[in-house]
């Protein structure tokens, strides 16, 4: 099983900036939290994370057939960026949006997410702990499937 994490814009700054909505832990210790799981579990991982629209669209394009699915923190781009959506649509592999934050109890804006439909489900408001209930959902979804090949 392989599974792609994808962090888009300012996830590099978690745990330093509103910290009263993305938590303390640091980026690189979510990304070890994820890669200790994933190991645990015997789930190959790759983490990637970019502040560029276009950088994380060719991502998807260019693992759209190297993975079993893929966890995305879109950032600020779940909010208008309908061409990750499309990209998402365009391939395969499920996806599962995770945020930090609950992102329906915060400014309105960021309650309407178009990158969400593109996706099997969302997670969010359960901090750093979403990236592995996106995972464990992954792993399900994809056995499930392979049950009924």
């Amino acid at each position: 099983m392989k599974i792609l994490v994808i962090n888009g814009p300012n996830i590099n700054l978690t745990g330093e900036r509103e910290t009263n909505f993305y938590g303390i832990k640091d980026y690189f210790e979510i990304c070890d939290d994820i890669r200790r799981y994933a190991a645990d579990n015997d789930i190959e991982i790759e983490i990637f994370q970019s502040n560029h629209e276009g950088e994380i669209i060719d991502k998807i394009h260019d693992t759209r057939k190297k993975i079993d699915g893929a966890v995305i923190n879109p950032g600020a781009y779940t909010h208008y960026s309908y061409a990750i959506r499309d990209a998402i649509n365009a391939v395969t592999p499920p996806y599962v949006e995770v945020h930090l934050s609950n992102i329906h109890a915060r400014d309105e804006f960021r309650s309407k997410s178009v990158t969400a439909p593109a996706c099997i489900g969302q997670i969010c408001g359960l901090g750093e702990d979403g990236y592995i209930l996106a995972i464990e959902a992954i792993v399900r979804k994809v056995e499930k499937h392979d049950d009924k090949a």
